[in-house]
C-alpha cells in the first residue's frame, strides 16, 4: 500500500454522464463521416437515440460471451465500410469487441498478434463507448477479452489504443435492462471492486474508486432490482460498473474472476451470474489476508462487518439471493464431474490467481465450487 509505487491510469478523453447523454454524442460525431456501429440485437433500436449522421452501419451479431468468430464476423463487416469512427453499443461484451474492431480493422495484426499487453500496433477509428448495462465498466477501460472458439480459453488484449475517445453512461438507456441481468451485472461491477481492493496490487489511489463502486452498489443495487424506473439507482448502479472498470487496468481482477471464467465458457452462463456465484466464496476464502479489507466491504454493502470466514460467506451469500439469485451451481446447468477439471482451468490462469492476497490451490478452487454447488 506504498502510494509512492508507480502505476499508470488510462480514462477516456471525454466522458459524458447522466440522463440524456446518449443524445449529445451527435453533436460530438458530426465530424466523422462513416460510423460503425457494434451492437447486439437488443441494443439496435438505441441507435435512433444517438443523433447520428453520415453513413451508419450497425453490426449485431455479437454473442452476450464474444468469441473469435464474432470479432472476425466484426471485423469484416467494418472492412467493408472503412468508418472512422467505430461505437460500442451494449454490455461488456459489445464494448469489448468494439475496441478489437477499433485497432484491427485496417491493421495488418490479428488477433494473436495482439494477444497480452501492449502489443497493439496502431488505431484504425477513433472510438465510442456506450454503455446500456451496468456490470463490466468495459467503457472505462483499455481490456479486451473474447473466447477462443477452439479451447473455450479467453483471449485477453490490453492496450492504450484501445481507450474511448468519449465514454457515454446515460441511466436512461438501461431503464429496460431485466431485474434478473440487472443483479447479475450488478455483482459483476461489485466484485471488480473487491477484487481490486482486496488485490496483492491494490494501490491507495485504486481502493478510492473501488471504495466508491462498493459504496454505490450497496445503496442502490438492490433498488436497481426492484425497481427498473428508478433513475437514480441505474444512475448510481453505472457509476459504480465505471469505478469498477478503471479499477481492472492498473491493478485487475484476481481468483474471483480466474473461477468464473470456466463456467461462462463451459457451461455457456452469463459473464454476471458467473461472478455472482463465485463471489461470496472467494471472499470468505480471502478474508483471513485481508481481514480489514473484508469487514470494510461487508460495511459497504450495509452488512455487519467481519473477517470470520463462515460470516463472511453467509452474509455475502445473502447479499446476493436478496437480489433473487439462486446462489446454487447445480441450478445452472453444472454437474459435479465438471468441478475438478474446471479447477484445474481456473488455477490456471494465473495472470488473475497470481493477484489473489492468498495462496489457493487447484484442491481449494474444487473446494469452493463444490460448496457453490
Amino acid at each position: 500500500m506504498d502510494i509512492s509505487r508507480a502505476i499508470t491510469l488510462h480514462l477516456p478523453k471525454r466522458i459524458e454522464i447522466g440522463k440524456g447523454a446518449a443524445a449529445r454524442l451527435g453533436d460530438w460525431a458530426k465530424p466523422y463521416a462513416r460510423v460503425f456501429v457494434v451492437a447486439q440485437p437488443v441494443t439496435a433500436p438505441m441507435v435512433d437515440k444517438l443523433g447520428l449522421s453520415g453513413d451508419v452501419s450497425v453490426f449485431t451479431d455479437v454473442a452476450p460471451e464474444p468469441k473469435d468468430t464474432d470479432l472476425t464476423a466484426a471485423l469484416e463487416a467494418a472492412r467493408a465500410h472503412k468508418p472512422d469512427l467505430i461505437i460500442g453499443l451494449g454490455g461488456g461484451s459489445v464494448m469489448d469487441v468494439a475496441k478489437l474492431v477499433a485497432v484491427l480493422w485496417d491493421s495488418e495484426q490479428s488477433l494473436a498478434d495482439v494477444a497480452g499487453p501492449n502489443k497493439v500496433a496502431k488505431k484504425c477509428s477513433d472510438l465510442a463507448q456506450i454503455a446500456t448495462t451496468a456490470g463490466t465498466g468495459s467503457e472505462g477501460g483499455i481490456r479486451a477479452l473474447v473466447t477462443n472458439s477452439e479451447t473455450n480459453a479467453k483471449t485477453a488484449v490490453e492496450s492504450p489504443l484501445m481507450v474511448a475517445d468519449i465514454a457515454v453512461l446515460d441511466p436512461d438507456l438501461t431503464m429496460t435492462v431485466p431485474a434478473a441481468v440487472t443483479a447479475a451485472t450488478g455483482v459483476d461491477a461489485l466484485a471488480h471492486c473487491v477484487e481490486a481492493f482486496t488485490n496483492v496490487n491494490a494501490h491507495p489511489l485504486i481502493d478510492g474508486y473501488a471504495r466508491m463502486g462498493m459504496t454505490l452498489a450497496g445503496k442502490f443495487l438492490k433498488r436497481a432490482v426492484e425497481n427498473g424506473d428508478d433513475a437514480e439507482a441505474r444512475a448510481g448502479m453505472l457509476m459504480a460498473s465505471f469505478y469498477g472498470g478503471l479499477c481492472l487496468g492498473p491493478v485487475n481482477t484476481a481468483a474471483g474472476h480466474a473461477l468464473a471464467y470456466p463456467l461462462g465458457s463451459h457451461a455457456n452462463l452469463p459473464h454476471g451470474i458467473s461472478n455472482a456465484l463465485i463471489f461470496p466464496h472467494v471472499l470468505a476464502f480471502n478474508a483471513p489476508s485481508v481481514p480489514e479489507k473484508t469487514a470494510e466491504v461487508l460495511e459497504a454493502l450495509g452488512l455487519p462487518a467481519s473477517a470470520d470466514p463462515a460470516e463472511v460467506l453467509d452474509s455475502a451469500s445473502g447479499f446476493c439471493r436478496d437480489l433473487g439469485i439462486d446462489m446454487a451451481l447445480r441450478s445452472h446447468g453444472v454437474t459435479a464431474n465438471d468441478l475438478r477439471p474446471w479447477a484445474e482451468e481456473a488455477h490456471g490462469i494465473r495472470r488473475l490467481m497470481d493477484n489473489n492476497p492468498r495462496d489457493m490451490s487447484v484442491d481449494d478452487v474444487e473446494e469452493i465450487y463444490r460448496a457453490a454447488f
